[in-house]
């Protein structure tokens, strides 16, 4: 046993409230049963079949208020995996259902069988025609997708507001569209052509000349039955006419039966059919895109009403007016909006009824801004605005960051109004449409349905087109109140299809909260000619039964989720799953979202659970230790929700009372713990490198065995050797106290790169820009305190953050001169994460100090007084996760342009999960983390491969096969005489 062994027991939850009527049974404390999960790995590989029940676990929800645990998950890396699933599916008489991002609101990447995972292993863009199209991988987020176009100047034109982790399969396969993207610039209106998997494994590339000849060689009766039912529909002049209408608003109910009457062939029918299907008829594997103009010149304006009714009247004029974007937030949506960072505060104290607008023109050059702006002041005379608190303008601007504010309040509509509802409640978001002209008369019904029913939903949504979302909340364990919700729902239904004739889903596609209502809004004819479709392209039901199509009519009350109450940190979370793309376990172990899912199936659970007992086993790795901790996912979730913060503390709960004392005696006598390590390290400098690597890591691996892998790192090849002696400085003349961090004092620089390490580069650069900087004598056995935070020791967290800001009010003369702080990591540890461990009276003195980070002092102290004297041809830069939080990144890009030609951030750069030495403990941790970033970065040859943190750099080292370093000594070397 080794020798510090986890505290049994200490993640057990302490309020375990269960059992909840949608628990997980007892029995799948196994995970897949036999023969399922037998025949799986043997035909695809162990290494694509999830099979323990926390993986079946943390599948089972997605941003819906709908959860299924999946009976297994397959990680399909290509085609052949795809098809051959498919295959065993159909022989098996077995169900499947695709999942990618799992930010679908109706419960459309959930299954109760097979679930295939489509994200991992399909990302990838390549821009075609300098921006005019692009062929993208389905797991490819939107936001990725529109970076790579971004650089020739185009966008897509689905801009959902899940961007940041919406795929782009997904955006097709719902026919999601956004804000801007109405009925013209939606999935259906700019694809060029896709390639699908069909349910018999027949594989269709629709620009591919010869698509229909082989479709008809594969599967004939396929074809024939497609070109019937397009002769039927065209055959019945009122069918067609009604079909044309519904598509005249935005609509996403059922399958999209234009497809018929806008394809000629059936490899074009089916083009048009794949997309809004949800998975129901095919596996789009790739699709292209046609692009669209980045207009990048804006004129926007927040604009306040008294009531919902009146934000609605105004819409037509700003429609008129040409302005592209007509987003609605009612009172309820802005006052949630406050829990968003940037958010004016006093937005909590809006009236009830008050409702906003978000009216953006967009525009290619200054000369069309201008005319935008003249056209929205025109727009504006005669209105009923309102300005009820301080920040409200009403007025039009072009300022970036204002602008940037409004979208972030409006994209986190969800989010902001989930994490605001009463605790322990389900969120339900509906989306519908109704004629534009309409919208006001709509909006006034549905507040007067939602109080008939006892419901204040949150409304917003995307005016310009009719279209709007509400949110409700209810207690899904409940019955009355599920009772509740499924009368609104009727209402609501009827109200929106009897009286305004509208679309029950106008971008979010049916999902299975619509699936019963599709009847209602569409007829019997037409629900009809989508049930023939699916029986005729899937006609064994391989496909997500019940996704789109179900006759039962309660459908929709199957499967609600509750929400037991988690600990406080992320108990507001409603799964959307933004945070899930900047994860760096999140293709190891599991994502924010699934640490937080799996929690809460804990709490289901009742006291003695085997289910229990086996989610409790696999935590600890899958979710604390493989946790960087980095708290990345709290910069990507709208409501700030810092999952790494909680895994820190569940780390603290896991320590014996011996090893926070260990942990704390380290912190009081650090000075001589960073002597040893340097010493070690430039006595395993003098063996010879064959010979060391292979000696030391069989001494780290023995030590790991006995003490524990997750508290002695592991040597790797690519550790630095020993740091040298900090330069000498003068502490009389110096513009700034500089702190070098303790990595830079035990840690050396690249062995192949000639010039001084960090300490003598900083010193350097400052004398020569005349702000020279003075090194303290007394740093040795002081710290920034994060090796104790990343890792929960609170003790030693306490012990070193009060002696760092003590030490700090000292060689800064009580913070008069700045401290600079040369590792990004640590700046934000002495800056930010050790204020709640400092006594009152160091509180005191820390918001004395200025903190500076060596990037921010080299971008606006130094650069304007240095004179750049050789320069790079080009670098590639990894910002740090560090650098994103202190919102430093535009200071270290500056920095690198000075000293390079070109300058390249990788598109999917991202946290490298190194943090500190997580990397050391975990290695396989970093290697999941920076697979894409590594692919781009070795995709072509750099001249400079910078950074700015000595253990991220070593990380990237590993990652890529490359030497980074610092950009501080990148800027000496291109400022030295």
């Amino acid at each position: 046993m080794p020798l510090l062994e986890p505290e049994p027991g200490a993640l057990r939850p302490r309020d375990i409230g269960g059992p909840s009527p949608d628990r997980v049974p007892p029995h799948r404390a196994a995970g897949t049963p036999e023969p399922l999960r037998g025949e799986l790995t043997e035909l695809l590989g162990a290494g694509k079949v999830l099979w323990k029940v926390s993986d079946l676990v943390r599948y089972a929800s997605d941003a819906s208020p709908y959860r299924f645990v999946p009976q297994v998950v397959v990680i399909a890396e290509d085609i052949d995996d795809i098809s051959a699933v498919l295959s065993y599916a159909r022989g098996r008489q077995r169900e499947v259902v695709f999942r990618a991002a799992g930010t679908s609101l109706n419960g459309q990447a959930q299954g109760e069988d097979i679930l295939v995972d489509v994200r991992r292993h399909w990302a990838g863009v390549e821009v075609l025609e300098e921006g005019r199209r692009a062929r993208i991988r389905p797991g490819t987020t939107v936001l990725r997708a529109n970076a790579a176009l971004a650089r020739h100047g185009r966008v897509l034109g689905p801009d959902p507001a899940s961007a940041i982790a919406c795929t782009v399969g997904g955006v097709v396969a719902n026919n999601a569209s956004g804000m801007t993207a109405g009925t013209t610039r939606n999935s259906y209106r700019t694809l060029s052509s896709l390639t699908f998997v069909l349910p018999g494994g027949t594989v269709v590339d629709t620009a591919d000349p010869l698509a229909d000849e082989e479709l008809a060689r594969a599967e004939p009766a396929l074809c024939r039955g497609l070109m019937a039912i397009k002769r039927e529909i065209e055959a019945d002049p009122a069918l067609t006419a009604r079909i044309r209408a519904k598509y005249e608003i935005k609509n996403t109910s059922g399958y999209r039966l234009d497809a018929y009457l806008d394809g000629n062939t059936p490899v074009e029918i089916l083009r048009g059919l794949m997309v809004g299907s949800e998975g129901t008829l095919g596996f789009i594997s790739e699709v292209v895109l046609d692009t669209l103009p980045l207009d990048r010149e804006l004129c926007t304006a927040l604009l306040f009403f008294p009531s919902l009714p009146a934000a609605a009247a105004a819409v037509p004029r700003f429609n008129e007016a040409g302005a592209l974007a007509v987003e609605l937030m009612d009172g309820n949506t802005l006052r949630a909006s406050v829990s968003v960072e940037g958010v004016p505060a006093d937005w909590a104290g809006l009236p009830r009824t008050t409702t906003a607008l978000l009216v953006e023109f967009r525009a290619p050059d200054a000369a069309g801004r201008d005319a935008c702006a003249r056209r929205a002041a025109a727009a504006l005379e005669g209105l009923d605005l309102v300005a009820p608190v301080p920040s409200v303008t009403n007025r039009f601007t072009g300022d970036p960051r204002t602008i940037s504010g409004y979208w972030k309040a409006r994209k986190a509509f969800v989010t902001a109004v989930g994490g605001a509802r009463a605790r322990g409640t389900t969120l339900i978001t509906e989306d519908f449409a109704v004629p534009p002209s309409r919208l006001a008369e709509a909006c006034a019904a549905l507040l007067e349905l939602q109080a008939e029913h006892g419901f204040d939903a949150a409304v917003a949504g995307h005016a310009a087109h009719g279209n709007l979302h509400f949110l409700l909340a209810f207690d899904a364990a409940d019955p009355a109140d599920v009772e509740r919700y499924g009368a609104f729902m009727e209402a609501f239904c009827r109200l929106t299809v009897e009286r305004f004739d509208g679309s029950l889903k106008a971008e979010h596609s049916t999902g299975r909260n619509m699936a019963p209502f599709l009847e209602l809004e569409w007829g019997p004819r037409a629900a009809g000619l989508m049930w023939r479709t699916k029986r005729l392209v899937d006609p064994d039901g391989v496909l997500a039964p019940r996704v789109l199509l179900d006759l039962d009519p309660r459908a929709h009350l199957r499967g609600l989720k509750t929400i037991p109450r988690v600990e406080a940190e992320a108990d507001p979370c409603i799964e959307c799953g933004f945070c899930e793309p900047v994860c760096p376990s999140g293709d190891l172990t599991t994502t924010p979202r699934q640490r937080i899912v799996l929690r809460r199936e804990m709490l289901r659970q009742q006291p003695g659970s085997p289910l229990l007992d086996a989610l409790l086993g696999a935590y600890g790795y899958d979710a604390v230790d493989t946790c960087a901790g980095d708290s990345t996912c709290r910069l990507a979730c709208p409501v700030g929700i810092d999952t790494g913060a909680l895994m820190r503390d569940f780390r603290h709960r896991r320590h014996s009372g011996r090893e926070e004392a260990a942990a704390a005696l380290a912190a009081r006598h650090f000075g001589a713990v960073e002597t040893a390590a340097r010493t070690a390290l430039a006595a395993a400098g003098r063996i010879p490198e064959r010979v060391r690597n292979r000696l030391l890591e069989a001494a780290t691996g023995a030590a790991r065995r006995a003490v524990r892998p997750d508290l002695v790192p592991r040597w790797l090849p690519q550790i630095p050797g020993a740091a040298g002696e900090p330069p000498t400085t003068r502490r009389s003349g110096a513009a700034a106290v500089y702190y070098p961090a303790c990595v830079n004092r035990i840690f050396g620089g690249p062995a192949d790169r000639p010039g001084p390490p960090l300490p003598q580069a900083l010193v350097a650069v400052s004398e020569r820009a005349g702000k020279p900087v003075w090194i303290p004598r007394d740093v040795r056995g002081t710290c920034c305190a994060t090796i104790w935070h990343s890792k929960g020791y609170e003790e030693g967290n306490r012990v070193m953050a009060n002696r760092i800001v003590e030490a700090a009010w000292g060689w800064t003369a009580g913070g008069r001169l700045p401290l600079v702080v040369d590792a990004s990591s640590c700046t934000l540890g002495i800056a930010r994460e050790v204020v709640p461990y400092l006594t009152p009276d160091n509180r005191s003195l820390h918001r004395e100090l200025r903190i500076v980070d060596s990037v921010v002092w080299a971008a606006q102290e130094l650069l304007p007084y240095l004179e750049v004297r050789r320069t790079v041809g080009s670098a590639v830069l990894h910002p740090t996760c560090s650098t994103r939080h202190l919102g430093h990144e535009p200071q270290l890009r500056a920095m690198a342009e000075a000293c390079a030609e070109e300058v390249v951030v990788p598109d999917d750069a991202g946290c490298c999960a190194f943090a500190g030495d997580r990397g050391m403990l975990h290695p396989e941790l970093t290697a999941a983390a920076t697979a894409r970033e590594a692919a781009e970065v070795t995709a072509r040859p750099f001249d400079a491969y910078l950074s700015s943190n000595r253990m991220c750099e070593v990380g990237m080292d590993r990652a890529t096969g490359r030497s980074y370093h610092s950009a501080l000594i990148e800027l000496e070397r291109a400022t030295r005489p």
